[in-house]
């Protein structure tokens, strides 16, 4: 019993069954990522393989391989190695670093929440962030990738802040948070990933591996900056407020109050000691007790001479 014809395709025919146009799949030719066409008389005969390498090459391309990275991977695949474990990584890499689920929002509503008002430019400028996107076909109505970024804006336009600078101050943290970003992966990939990643390409069981490292490594990211930022709001919010207090309200009775700086240094031993709550508590009794100290030690002097005196007949 004979096996089933292979199916044969013009290279018209080859693009209108991939998607790809006819000058693609010449440039993927020349480029070494299709194999050659078998050449009949004066005609190019091309088959499932062929087929099969331009479905391969597309589901890739949406991956984010790049065309180069694409041929490394498939001159593995046609060496024996199986591409599944990368596929795997990129797809874990690629997944949703975050419990968060988009939502939807129409533009009644998300003129509501911010004052009633419509305002066209602060909504380009959310567009443009990232913190609204256009849904095709809707000119009324919104999707909203992170709920807790647009109620975070919500409420602090309703404490007073302009929209236009809360977009100015998500430019700016954004910058940062970028930085730290990366700085995480630059550090995570010399300490951890090197390894998987020092040879192209990976085996599908390194892929795997550094899979299994992103998952159990991307929460960290998070908590860290959750900690951090936590620890420095507390450091910061309480000395910013004591400022004010001490510039804007000074004691009614008594010594002025007056900001003075310390040391960084001194500042960190004041804190590994007390803690940072009580850093400021501390300080002004440790220098409320020194002015006593040196006030009595002013004093003894004289006490000592009037008592001299007392005692001479």
């Amino acid at each position: 019993m004979s096996g089933q014809p292979t199916a044969e395709y013009r290279i018209e025919d080859l693009a209108h069954h991939s998607g790809a146009t006819v000058r693609t799949i010449r440039a993927y030719q020349d480029r070494g990522l299709l194999p050659k066409p078998e050449r009949r008389g004066r005609s190019n005969v091309y088959g499932d393989t062929h087929l099969a390498r331009l479905h391969q090459i597309a589901a890739l391309l949406d991956r984010g391989y790049t065309l180069a990275s694409i041929k490394e991977l498939l001159e593995a695949w046609d060496a024996g190695k199986g591409l599944g474990g990368v596929l795997g990584l990129v797809a874990e890499v690629n997944g949703p670093w975050t419990d968060e689920k988009a939502d939807r929002i129409s533009r009644a509503e998300l003129d509501e929440r911010f004052g009633g008002k419509p305002d066209d430019e602060a909504v380009e400028d959310a567009v443009e962030l990232g913190v609204l996107e256009r849904i095709p076909g809707r000119d009324d109505e919104f999707l909203v990738p992170s709920p807790q970024e647009l109620a975070v804006a919500a409420e602090l336009h309703a404490a007073g802040v302009p929209l236009l600078a809360i977009s100015g101050h998500l430019r700016e943290l954004r910058g940062q948070v970028e930085h730290i970003a990366t700085r995480f992966l630059e550090f995570t990939t010399e300490h951890v990933f090197a390894r998987y990643l020092g040879h192209r390409p990976p085996t599908d069981a390194e892929a795997a591996e550094a899979a299994e490292m992103v998952r159990r490594l991307r929460p960290l990211a998070q908590q860290t900056v959750d900690a951090e930022l936590a620890r420095a709001m507390q450091t910061f919010a309480t000395r910013h407020l004591q400022q004010h207090l001490g510039t804007a309200a000074p004691p009614a009775t008594g010594p002025e109050s007056e900001i003075v700086s310390l040391p960084e240094e001194t500042m960190r031993a004041v804190r590994r000691l007390v803690g940072s709550a009580n850093a400021a508590a501390f300080i002004a009794a440790a220098a409320e007790r020194e002015v006593q100290s040196r006030t009595l030690d002013s004093l003894t002097p004289k006490f000592q001479i009037a008592n001299e005196l007392d005692q001479i007949p």
